[in-house]
């Protein structure tokens, strides 16, 4: 993202809603610019649009015609903090459009409930319908009857038994709270023929109340993310009283339900080097080893939080390439799983 000390200033209002318009660097604005649906394909894909609770956004590479079968999913939980962004913004859709064709999977990202009109737990909710609503498609058996041109190609190109959730900053916390409720309630085939096969969370906000070391040592360099973000959007997300120390951003405390309890699939977490929070996503992912979890850690070397954006991925090498490795390590991960 482009570095400035300035930042962006959304003003909660009396109603309790916020006032998202941004105030910070122009030169940013093109990211939060959303890209619409398009029929004709575009570098190998094409994108759709399936209103419903929630809206999604289906991104459809061209491969799965040529090859005939169907593809696994990769459901996308945006971040913001729970509080900003929308699926459809130039900086996810640039990385899942390149991701659709890569692995290649069918992309689904989803309209999040935004904080504080809609406070957590609603994101993880709304996770669990998307994901039951993945599955009745699914078992529709007459295609005609499926009330969008867009749900009957999900239904012809997906194979939900292979959905891997993805989700970035708050999203990634989202990964972790979305798959557990799946475990929780995988009793009697309730979820067949929808399985989900893991999770990548890339750069999950996870913190405790008490900074990390890294927060206060580590220089942002993101117009989207300072430490005074982090505080005001979680204390706008989280429910009303609550700390950081809350299982919904720190699900390796002593608040949250033992990790050895807790039913969680295979997990890939990539942690940005120069992150503010690297040491507790970190502290995460050793929790989840000593817990006994399957975690593979993606280190993103010289990278800060969320650095996936259009303009730094084409035109800075470095993180061109860290872009490259991440990809690379997603299609690794879902072809072994």
């Amino acid at each position: 993202m482009p570095s400035s000390s300035r930042r962006c200033n959304w003003r909660v209002l009396d109603d309790g809603s916020v006032d998202r318009t941004w105030t910070g660097p122009p030169e940013a604005l093109p990211l939060m610019e959303r890209v619409p649906p398009y029929v004709v394909p575009r570098d190998g894909h094409t994108l759709h649009g399936l209103p419903g609770e929630p809206n999604l956004r289906l991104y459809l590479p061209e491969a799965k015609a040529e090859a005939g079968a169907r593809l696994p999913v990769i459901l996308h939980l945006h971040g913001g903090g729970f509080c900003i962004t929308h699926p459809s913004c130039l900086m996810y859709h640039h990385f899942y459009a390149r991701l659709a064709c890569a692995v290649p999977t069918v992309v689904v990202a989803v309209e999040l409930p935004l904080a504080p009109e809609r406070r957590l737990p609603a994101h993880i909710n709304t996770g669990i319908t998307v994901l039951r609503r993945l599955r009745s498609i699914a078992l529709s058996e007459d295609v005609s009857a499926l009330y969008d041109p867009a749900a009957t190609l999900l239904r012809e190109a997906a194979d939900v038994s292979r959905v891997f959730v993805i989700g970035d900053s708050s999203g990634g916390n989202l990964i972790h709270l979305v798959a557990v409720r799946v475990g929780q309630e995988s009793d009697a085939g309730s979820w067949a023929p929808l399985r989900v096969a893991g999770g990548i969370p890339i750069h999950p906000g996870f913190v405790r109340a008490a900074r990390s070391l890294s927060e206060p040592e580590t220089k942002a360099d993101s117009v989207f993310f300072t430490l005074d973000m982090l505080d005001k959007f979680l204390a706008l997300a989280l429910p009303e009283g609550a700390t950081k120390d809350h299982p919904f951003t720190c699900p390796m405390g002593p608040l949250a339900p033992p990790l050895e309890s807790v039913p969680l699939p295979r997990l890939l977490v990539s942690v940005a080097e120069n992150d503010l929070i690297r040491d507790t996503n970190l502290e995460y992912c050793n929790a989840l080893r000593a817990a006994g979890k399957e975690v593979e850690v993606l280190i993103n070397h010289g990278m800060s939080h969320s650095y996936l954006n259009k303009y730094a991925v084409d035109m800075d090498p470095t993180t061109g390439e860290r872009a490259r490795e991440l990809i690379d390590a997603i299609k690794s991960f879902i072809s072994r799983h």
